[in-house]
């Protein structure tokens, strides 16, 4: 007896891409880059000038100054950049690579456990910008396959106005002075702050916890909120430490790193989908983001290790209470990740409120 397939196993054939191992395949030589960026220009141009970005982040204009400083120096070209939580941005990614309806040309991510697992499935386009080699190597995948572009990192924040002086350490947030002042993102909403709140207990244990509990903190959605609350007058929030303003904040916000505590930084990863409509666009937005040009105009850390940080700062390196790669161990193990939501959410509760994307604050 043959069977006939119905049209709904069709479609499903035909609509639904498999992830598959790529190991065997031996294809993983990459572009290397001998272009001039203009040359770049000229070929982005050319395929019709548009580039197309999804960003992590939490609030929807965070990457509006990227997209007017790349326009600007790029004229003709468009820069369509979406930012979102970078959770919802990966599994919308996934989607497309299931459905071949692939329309993003660049991801850069918080979710750093998600760019081995797209190499692997096949999805990630080999390229070495003109920069590559200057990347801190602990930053790159060897063959292109993703690089970190921006550091990203946690600090204690204050209002000078606010508080008179502001926690240099994590047993600092304890002060009587700060009860009620302090404002804090849920870390079961946010892995990178959870990240943090694993390397504070693990090293102060639970008891620091049970104690900054009875400080009466705030707890709020999204990594942006705490300054954003920091800095308003009517708002009897003061301090934070889940949240970064790079390390050239604005002149009413002090900032501190620990040098007892642990404190959470790393590198923000790009990447160019294989099959993005717009490759050569991509490639020039990535070229431009690991440029010397752009990255010493960053208030962070910069990726590159011929760019010194800004503020008289030491570099990322020299710094033994921070470790840029360790995030990355953390978040690849999503078991652990998922059991320390559950046991927050058990503690503090479910996040409360709006997406920070929605939120008028």
């Amino acid at each position: 007896m043959v069977r006939i397939p119905t049209l709904c196993c069709i479609v499903a054939a035909t609509t639904i891409v498999s992830a598959y191992d790529t190991t065997f395949g031996f294809d993983g030589e990459p572009q290397i880059e001998n272009r001039t960026i203009d040359e770049i220009y000229e070929a982005a141009l050319a395929e019709g000038g548009i580039v197309t970005v999804w960003h992590g982040g939490d609030e929807t204009d965070q990457q509006d100054g990227l997209k007017q400083e790349f326009e600007a120096r790029f004229p003709n070209i468009t820069l369509n950049i979406t930012v979102d939580v970078s959770k919802y941005h990966d599994g919308n990614i996934d989607r497309q690579l299931a459905t071949g309806g692939v329309y993003v040309d660049s991801v850069i991510l918080q979710t750093l456990h998600d760019y081995p697992r797209w190499d692997n499935e096949g999805a990630l386009l080999h390229y070495l910008p003109l920069d590559f080699y200057s990347i801190q190597p602990s930053f790159r995948e060897i063959r292109g396959a993703w690089y970190g572009v921006s550091v990203f990192g946690w600090s204690f924040l204050w209002n000078k106005n606010k508080v008179s002086e502001g926690p240099k350490e994590f047993e600092d947030v304890l002060k009587p002075e700060f009860k009620d002042k302090l404002v804090l993102t849920y870390p079961n909403d946010d892995d990178a702050v959870l990240y943090a709140f694993d390397l504070i207990m693990q090293q102060y244990g639970y008891e620091w916890f049970e104690k900054l509990l009875a400080q009466n903190p705030r707890w709020v959605r999204g990594t942006a909120t705490p300054v954003t609350l920091l800095s308003q007058s009517n708002s009897t929030s003061a301090v934070s430490f889940t949240s970064g303003v790079g390390l050239t904040p604005p002149d009413s916000i002090g900032l501190a790193f620990p040098t007892k505590g642990l404190f959470v930084t790393w590198p923000q990863r790009a990447a160019i989908l294989k099959d993005a409509p717009h490759p050569e666009g991509a490639k020039l937005l990535h070229n431009y983001l690991l440029s010397k040009e752009h990255q010493s105009s960053l208030s962070s850390w910069s990726v590159r290790s011929d760019v010194s940080a800004p503020g008289g700062y030491a570099d990322l390196a020299d710094i033994p209470s921070t470790n840029p790669n360790g995030f990355e161990g953390f978040m690849a193990n999503r078991e652990r990740v998922e059991r320390l939501k559950l046991f927050f959410e058990d503690k503090i509760g479910t996040p409360q409120g709006l997406s920070p994307l929605k939120d008028d604050l």
